[in-house]
């Protein structure tokens, strides 16, 4: 297939390459708001775990406190209370006489008390009467809750704070790869002298960089050396393939004659080919324009080929500003290939600046239209035989005259060549 082609369904992936940014930004915040939640959580708990371990010490040493007092002198010091109310279940009757502690997470909002911690002591033998401190935390929890309020909006900053910033790296990144890829996308579309150059940092886009253009100087070396073997065995060639017409023209009359002629004749016709291609390949070529009637030169070409093919110009076809010559040999060079490789009926349609040539049989391959026309290789063998340069050389004298050729097959069969001419 055509060139543009290839780099258009190229390009079409950057819109995923471009969310690559946002990705990683995501990423970045995702991870910003686990650290913070875990942070935050980690925190909780080990302050928690502080105020009431802390409660529970002063609890512990208010009740040794208040019991001295209590048994020297008998009265109750520090809120320390005999049997209250809100004492815990086993706290009321130690078994022993030792100071015990005990949590109470019980919040009575109405009387605006949170979470508290019991110290207790019976204040003689069984029976007696327990000695109880209440230490509440309502307080403390109260600073815990603050805290976390100041956690999750220092939470909620760092996460403003950190996508913008992952965005901003992201997007350094994604303008990294998206030059090499640009850079590949060139080098697909046939531009071999496509390089995405030296790259800021020393990392994995630095050598992707560098592999790309390391993969574009070996293909453009083996694509001149490719070339260069064309050309010379093309120029080899076209000394002894004339010899060999003038000696045929010397032979007599006859079938051998007619029959060596013709092989000769279908090798001269190789190696102008040949020469035509390298001479494309080297650029060697220029357009030469003229503004002539696009359906009479299609005509022209289409009788020239000796092939039967229906030809239809539609109303209001235009005159355009090309090549004839080079135009010519685009639209032979098709009808032939349609004729040889394909089945009858070979229409050819002319409307506007479009010209379409197509056959029933059966079809491009797919690797053709995948990769595009190859030197030497037809496709398939139920396309018939030949040398696989016509859909080679009508792809070049296309791009030469900046015009669009696009192969294709039909739904209900047939191979179809698209060629667009520009404005």
């Amino acid at each position: 297939m055509r060139a543009s082609s290839r780099f258009s369904r190229f390009s079409r992936l950057r819109p995923g390459r471009a969310s690559l940014r946002w990705k990683i930004a995501a990423l970045a915040a995702a991870t910003a708001c686990l650290v913070a939640v875990a942070v935050g959580v980690l925190v909780h708990l080990w302050t928690a775990r502080d105020i009431r371990q802390r409660a529970e010490m002063r609890a512990f040493n208010s009740v040794y406190a208040a019991m001295d007092v209590y048994r020297r002198t008998g009265t109750l010091t520090d809120g320390a209370e005999l049997d209250p109310a809100g004492l815990p279940a086993r706290l009321r009757h130690p078994s022993d006489g030792d100071r015990h502690t005990a949590y109470d997470g019980h919040v009575d909002a109405d009387a605006n008390a949170g979470p508290t911690y019991w110290a207790a002591q019976r204040t003689g033998g069984p029976g007696s009467p327990v000695l109880a401190v209440e230490m509440n935390m309502s307080t403390e929890f109260h600073t815990l809750r603050q805290l976390d309020a100041t956690m999750a909006v220092a939470s909620l900053i760092a996460v403003a704070a950190a996508v913008p910033l992952a965005a901003y790296g992201a997007g350094l990144l994604a303008r990294r790869l998206r030059r090499v890829s640009e850079t590949a996308g060139r080098i697909s579309a046939g531009d071999l002298d496509a390089r995405t150059g030296p790259t800021k940092g020393d990392d994995e886009v630095a050598d992707i960089a560098a592999t790309v253009d390391a993969m574009a100087d070996s293909l453009g070396r083996r694509l001149r050396t490719e070339r260069r073997f064309t050309a010379d065995v093309a120029h080899e060639l076209r000394t002894p393939v004339g010899g060999l017409l003038a000696a045929a023209d010397l032979l007599p009359a006859g079938e051998t004659e007619d029959l060596l002629r013709a092989r000769v004749r279908d090798l001269r016709g190789l190696v102008e080919d040949l020469l035509e291609i390298s001479r494309l390949d080297a650029g060697a070529e220029q357009p030469v324009r003229a503004h002539v009637p696009l359906g009479a030169v299609v005509s022209e070409a289409v009788a020239r080929t000796g092939y039967d093919a229906e030809v239809t110009v539609a109303d209001g076809t235009t005159t355009v500003e090309t090549d004839p010559r080079r135009l010519e040999r685009i639209v032979s060079n098709l009808v032939v290939n349609a004729h040889r490789h394909g089945q009858a009926p070979v229409r050819v349609t002319v409307e506007g600046r479009t010209v379409v040539v197509r056959d029933h049989g059966p079809g491009f391959p797919a690797d053709l239209l995948r990769d595009g026309p190859r030197r030497f290789h037809t496709g398939a063998a139920e396309r018939g035989t030949g040398h696989g340069l016509g859909l080679t050389i009508a792809l070049g004298q296309a791009r030469l005259l900046g015009a669009e050729l696009r192969l294709d097959n039909a739904p209900d069969g047939g191979a179809v060549a698209t060629l667009r001419l520009p404005a």
